[in-house]
């Protein structure tokens, strides 16, 4: 007989299952982290100052994200209303050694992460007498453990609470559903405790669905996205050269393994941010350089696992942001929960047929026009028009 086929188990992502998902800027104080929220959102939000503590509540901005297939069918199109995607990024008070025992203003900080779905952490990479580093001098490996330690001693805390409740509902014993559960759950509570204690982030793991659904439940900061920036000064990002990289690199290979590190230069950004498009292309031009803002943003979506469809017509252009592996009615639901809730069909076009055929039209004609049910997962770059019931589009 052939071998029975394996049936593969649907993966459940670490974190929130929503789209509309927000990204933290986390570090030391007088790290740039302030100075990277302008820039990235061109907002006066933020305090940039030289002291610790300059942002005590998170500021919050959205930030468009860069898409060469939104700037395409803009033009195909020409619509009235052009709407883009966007990133939400928040920026967060800087922690301090002995924040996860309240120091500084490290509980406001931590349940600030906590509320964020992934993690820009800003390493600070330069050398400036007239910033002060809040440990005294720059050591980006010292300062990459001072925050890993916050984050784990946090979630160790969080961790042994979760097991304590647990426990009181195993105690009970019996064979109910519930006590089997929490003895499971028990099992994998102690299991994180024992990695955290060994030094790892819960992100770095491998977890089943079932796992994962806990784990979800339980807001832990170390199983959050993370993806590691490190501020160069401008001439040392122009040449591609710093002292630290490579330190920090195998840093990451060992206590973050998978997650990826973004040299960019907070200073060059911001000078930039000042100028119009056409005055920052020259002044890229003149220095050799490319701004690193658009990797960082679209790097933390690919992160999130977030894809892109559109709505495309005279009216509007519009790129709406899911995750990956959704279905019809839910990615529907992201425009308006009406059209979730009176799904029909989804009329989807691929953006290679737009680009080739540059009309709707043309596209029905040659049999491009896909119509597809309540099971279809949306791909990224689909060009979708729904149909719903009680005559909504």
């Amino acid at each position: 007989m052939p071998p029975k086929k394996q049936v593969e188990e649907k993966k459940v992502l670490l974190g929130r299952p929503g789209n509309n998902l927000k990204a933290g800027i986390v570090g030391l104080a007088n790290v740039g982290k302030s100075t990277f929220f302008q820039a990235i959102t061109r907002c006066p939000l933020g305090n940039p100052a030289n002291y610790p503590f300059a942002t005590i509540d998170p500021e919050e901005a959205r930030v468009i994200v860069p898409s060469p297939r939104f700037d395409e069918l803009s033009k195909i199109y020409k619509p009235a209303s052009e709407v883009p995607a966007h990133l939400t990024v928040y920026d967060i008070a800087g922690l301090t050694k002995g924040a996860s025992a309240g120091e500084g203003l490290g509980n406001a900080f931590l349940s600030h992460i906590r509320s964020v779905d992934s993690i820009y952490q800003v390493v600070r990479c330069f050398d400036d007498a007239e910033i002060i580093h809040i440990e005294g001098d720059v050591n980006p490996v010292r300062d990459l453990d001072i925050i890993s330690q916050e984050l784990r001693l946090k979630d160790i805390e969080f961790s042994e609470k979760a097991l304590e409740a647990a426990e009181k509902i195993a105690k009970r014993g019996g064979q109910s559903l519930e006590v089997k559960q929490k003895k499971e759950e028990m099992a994998l509570i102690q299991r994180i405790i024992d990695l955290l204690k060994d030094g790892k982030r819960v992100a770095n793991q491998s977890w089943t669905p079932k796992e994962v659904e806990t784990i979800n439940s339980m807001y832990l900061l170390t199983a959050k996205p993370t993806i590691y920036l490190i501020n160069l000064s401008e001439r040392d990002y122009i040449r591609k050269k710093n002292k630290y990289l490579l330190k920090i690199k195998e840093w990451v290979d060992e206590f973050s393994p998978g997650d990826l590190v973004i040299p960019f230069s907070v200073c060059l950004e911001e000078r930039l941010s000042h100028m119009s498009t056409e005055e920052a292309e020259e002044e890229l031009k003149n220095i050799g350089a490319i701004s690193a803002l658009p990797k960082i943003v679209t790097t933390m979506r690919t992160k999130l696992e977030l894809i892109s469809f559109f709505t495309c017509g005279p009216d509007e252009v519009r790129e709406w942001t899911i995750r990956k592996g959704t279905k019809a009615p839910q990615a529907a639901g992201v425009i308006h929960n009406d059209l979730m809730n009176t799904f029909i069909l989804a009329q989807v076009m691929k953006y290679e047929d737009v680009l080739e055929y540059k009309d709707d039209a043309a596209i029905k004609a040659a049999g491009k026009l896909q119509q597809k049910g309540k099971e279809y997962v949306v791909e990224d770059g689909d060009i979708i028009y729904f149909r719903a019931g009680a005559g909504k589009n």
